[in-house]
């Protein structure tokens, strides 16, 4: 009977829960949820100089918004500090390891040789042999694995394919610093151990660091993990991904208005495809998801993609849902705070009348944001550019004609005030959009809105005259 899957996601807090490492969290997760496993979460947070609570908080609270779940508390590695020196001792009593008494300016006269001899730069075993009675006075030593220095290391890995790295490449890395302090390579074998992780779904560029952890499980006599190295994340035009192409945090993407479940779709779709399938829920993720549909070359990351997939999501959430979305997303908004303030019982049925209208032409809730302004603005309204020329273009007249049509519906719904409307302009000899110009003008300040006619009935009878009587002159 195999074992329960158990993945992990371990980012180092030196700073934002970056598109790549979100992705790799997503891919954790769904591989997990697809075979009834878990995913833990670990913090690898042994560089104290720059890690920081803050960049944990941020962490977790991007994987708290994408709603990627992971079991238990989340672990800290430099808690586990002990332990990992622990290994350490058991690997040098084994026989398995040594003490190496290299002084940096020893490091550095190796490296010199070796640039000047034009080979590569690597640890050339000045202390795997030697009698440690030889060591320096004052010399504190640093622990190095004893490498296998023949044959290879091979990595089976269910992206990459099997990958094959000669033993003589790989040299005797420090798995105990001399200040005691263990090294990566060292405590992320211990750590995936001890908490029992099956998989390991990581970025490709630790493919290197797989070949030397290997060499470290089979010392110790611990089963490998399954291992799965994923393609990195490029631009649209190729180059790796940077901050213009949109590498942000992920709570840089809330304040942009996307919506969770778009991130966690588009995400998916960034080196791993189901059939042409570009549009699925996260319920289909989980039941679709393997590690054999993970390409081996980068993906690119499109923000106009994620953009359009984002305004698919927004048209297609139901109204309440949306709503809710939106009030959660103010608060981390440019002005969204002070908006949120001023929603009321009133200004919520307001909101959800006129969601339909607003989601259309929505691609984010920013936009839903702007197209939602005409609702929170106070009389007189201010109006751009695009408005107060339509007004000086004969927009005040056509209101002030229309006016007295608007003040005699008497069943004040979209309908009704549509038909009314219509009726006055064919009477005058207007296309309809002659006179809907200027209602939009005055009743949003702006050019564009959502449907008039929806605007009129949202805003209310008293609150639309208002409006038109202010402008009307």
């Amino acid at each position: 009977m195999s074992s329960p899957v158990v993945t992990r996601f371990a980012p180092s807090p030196t700073g934002y829960l970056h598109i790549g490492g979100a992705r790799t969290a997503l891919f954790n997760w769904a591989y997990a949820r697809h075979n009834q496993g878990r995913m833990l979460l670990r913090i690898e947070d042994t560089d104290r100089e720059r890690s920081t609570a803050g960049a944990i908080d941020a962490i977790i609270a991007g994987l708290t918004w994408l709603g990627l779940h992971w079991e238990g508390e989340p672990v800290s590695q430099y808690g586990r500090v002990l332990r990992h020196r622990q290994v350490a001792e058991e690997l040098l009593a084994q026989g398995k390891a040594y003490r190496c008494y290299c002084t940096p300016e020893d490091l550095e006269a190796m490296r010199a040789r070796a640039e000047a001899e034009k080979r590569p730069i690597r640890y050339d075993g000045t202390w795997r042999d030697r009698d440690p009675a030889a060591a320096p006075a004052g010399v504190r030593p640093a622990i190095r694995f004893r490498a296998p220095q023949e044959g290879e290391t091979v990595i089976d890995d269910a992206v990459q394919g099997r990958v094959t790295i000669p033993n003589k490449d790989l040299d005797d890395l420090i798995i105990l610093r001399s200040d005691g302090n263990p090294t990566y390579n060292l405590s992320v074998v211990v750590d995936d151990h001890d908490m029992g992780v099956t998989h390991i779904i990581r970025g490709v560029d630790h493919l290197t660091n797989a070949a030397r952890q290997i060499q470290i499980y089979r010392a110790m006599g611990w089963r490998v993990p399954h291992m799965s190295h994923i393609p990195l994340i490029h631009g649209p035009d190729g180059a790796k991904l940077s901050k213009r192409h949109g590498a942000l945090g992920v709570e840089a993407y809330r304040a942009l208005g996307y919506l969770p479940e778009a991130m966690r779709n588009y995400l998916a779709r960034l080196g791993w495809s189901h059939g042409d399938d570009e549009i699925f829920s996260t319920d289909q993720l989980v039941e679709w998801f393997n590690l054999e549909s993970i390409g081996k070359s980068a993906a690119r990351f499109d923000f106009a993609k994620l953009e359009n997939l984002n305004g698919h999501y927004i048209r297609h959430t139901p109204d309440h849902r949306l709503l809710a979305q939106f009030i959660d997303f103010l608060p981390h908004a440019e002005g969204g705070p002070a908006l949120k303030a001023k929603i009321d019982e009133a200004m919520m049925a307001k909101l959800l009348r006129a969601m339909p209208g607003l989601k259309e032409r929505a691609k984010t809730l920013v936009d839903l944001m702007k197209g939602a302004q005409f609702l929170f603005a106070a009389r007189p309204l201010t109006m751009d550019d695009k408005a107060r020329q339509i007004m000086a273009d004969g927009g005040k007249e056509i209101l002030a004609d229309v006016l007295p049509v608007l003040a005699s519906v008497p069943d004040w719904q979209a309908p009704a005030i549509e038909a009314a409307v219509k009726a006055h302009a064919e009477a005058r000899g207007l296309k309809l959009g002659k006179v809907a110009q200027p209602l939009r003008a005055a009743l949003t300040g702006t050019s564009t809105s959502p449907g008039i006619f929806d605007v009129l009935e949202v805003l209310g009878a008293s609150e639309s005259l208002a409006r038109l009587r202010d402008q009307a002159g």
